[in-house]
């Protein structure tokens, strides 16, 4: 991993908030990612959107994400082609990451584009394989691990901002213990 940082790669973390659970029958409302490589962070994109179905009430007191927040968004369809160019060939990084692009790829496939190939790491998993001792391993759990600070939990952008946070102190912590 430590390799990867120090090759120029460029990572995306992100993180999506949906419907519900379910990607055949709930939707994505919110994107957000950060891009960053080794100099730091090279772009941002964020994003509410219309999902064409309603939030759930205890959605929306999670998210703090209301339908009339995202009823003059645009749908899915239109945020797809941006969301994918601006991720390219990066690297994604999320926290539970499967979540995440599982919905990305049942948008993809309802809207007619390709899915997402990007290779993908897992901060969660990683999180379970750097630090077995710990009893628990939630982002926010691992951002007060780090100190890291949360300003939103369950919003996307800041999700995905404290993400990448800490798949770098991952990184560092990491290095540290096996002294690289």
């Amino acid at each position: 991993m430590f390799r990867l940082i120090k090759s120029n790669e460029t990572f995306v973390a992100f993180d999506t908030e949906t419907t519900g659970l379910s990607p055949e029958k709930n939707r994505i409302i919110e994107i957000g990612a950060v891009k960053f490589n080794s100099k730091g962070i090279c772009g941002s994109y964020n994003t509410l959107v219309n999902p064409i179905q309603p939030i759930p009430p205890e959605i929306s007191a999670l998210t703090s994400i209301t339908d009339s927040m995202v009823q003059s968004e645009r749908k899915i369809s239109e945020i797809l082609p941006e969301f994918i160019d601006f991720a390219g060939n990066s690297i994604l990084v999320g926290h539970n990451i499967q979540f995440d692009i599982r919905f990305l790829n049942a948008e993809c496939i309802r809207n007619g584009f390709q899915t997402i190939k990007n290779d993908a790491i897992d901060t969660l998993m990683f999180s379970r394989w750097a630090f077995p001792e710990l009893k628990r391993y939630k982002q926010t759990a691992m951002a007060e691990y780090f100190h890291l600070e949360i300003k939103e939990a369950h919003r996307a952008y800041d999700d995905a901002f404290v993400c990448g946070n800490l798949f770098l102190h991952l990184i560092r912590a990491t290095a540290d213990r096996q002294k690289i």
